[in-house]
């Protein structure tokens, strides 16, 4: 008989635990200066927001904020999904005054990431709008989260927030210039095919909504690649006229802006003056008012 009363106080000092620890790193998680945390403390107040995966970081933030004088906030993180990007412009929308102008790389929409979507379980507790995304994409990941909540915390996402508890995240960026190898390796490049679901322009058309309803200026943009890579995109353009007739927003393409390599780290991504030099198309383009 004794020995049976140990299974409901196991039971109960593994809840415990559970409880405790989850309490121990939402302190921490709310020490940090990581994106998502300052969202969600409200301190991420801005006239500029900016949404895309990794390709998204190339919006250099202190450069924009140096041509245009306009504070931003930048939600893009490696892999982003459109439906987690659209939650957190939702959770923006709802804590914030609108921002004046919201700049989005439509090349975001290629993937679905379910690994990355419960990384975000960490912040459900200040967000219906991912608990209610999490529990419909990830079931699985939103109730296991719900019963413990030391698993919110087991993602890659996590170790960000820990990366950046003293420092600021505003200059993610790459550093490094593309080497001469992938240069010649351009030459022989093939085709290739951006995956898009419909599904994207539904998440494209609510955010195009949400942004006319509140009076911001909604660009979306197609980021420079690097231009043999761009040319071997065979399906960009119909991408382009298929978010048109879903949000009636036109794409703008700087797809193949920047011919050096020297402005790139690898095909897909600028480095630091790469995304300098863009920036500054689009402050004379009128894009970055």
């Amino acid at each position: 008989m004794k020995k049976l009363l140990w299974i409901p106080l196991l039971l109960l000092l593994t809840f415990v635990g559970d409880r405790i620890g989850g309490w121990v790193l939402k302190q921490v998680v709310e020490k940090s200066q990581f994106r998502y945390t300052r969202l969600y403390k409200g301190q991420a107040e801005a006239e500029v927001l900016l949404v895309g995966n990794s390709r998204g970081l190339i919006f250099y933030q202190p450069h924009i904020e140096a041509i245009t004088e306009k504070n931003t906030f930048n939600i893009c993180y490696n892999g982003m999904p459109i439906d987690v990007a659209r939650r957190l412009i939702e959770d923006y929308f709802e804590h914030y005054t609108a921002p004046q102008q919201l700049l989005l790389d439509v090349t975001m929409c290629d993937r679905s990431n379910n690994p990355l979507m419960a990384g975000f379980n960490m912040y459900t507790p200040y967000s219906q709008n991912l608990e209610e995304l999490i529990l419909d994409s990830i079931p699985k990941s939103g109730y296991a989260g719900k019963l413990s909540h030391l698993y919110r915390y087991n993602s890659e996402v996590f170790q960000r927030t820990l990366a950046y508890m003293n420092k600021s995240d505003e200059s993610w960026t790459n550093e490094r210039v593309m080497n001469d190898f992938l240069v010649e390796e351009a030459k022989n490049l093939k085709p290739y095919h951006i995956s898009y679901d419909t599904v994207y322009s539904g998440e494209l058309r609510a955010i195009a909504q949400l942004c006319q309803a509140k009076g911001t200026q909604l660009h979306f943009l197609v980021n420079p690649y690097y231009p043999p890579f761009a040319q071997s995109i065979n399906n960009l353009d119909s991408i382009k006229q298929v978010i048109l007739a879903e949000t009636q927003i036109p794409v703008k393409d700087y797809s193949t802006l920047l011919k050096d390599h020297q402005y790139f780290s690898d095909y897909q991504h600028t480095n630091t003056e790469g995304s300098k030099k863009y920036l500054d198309q689009l402050k004379l383009d009128g894009i970055l008012d």
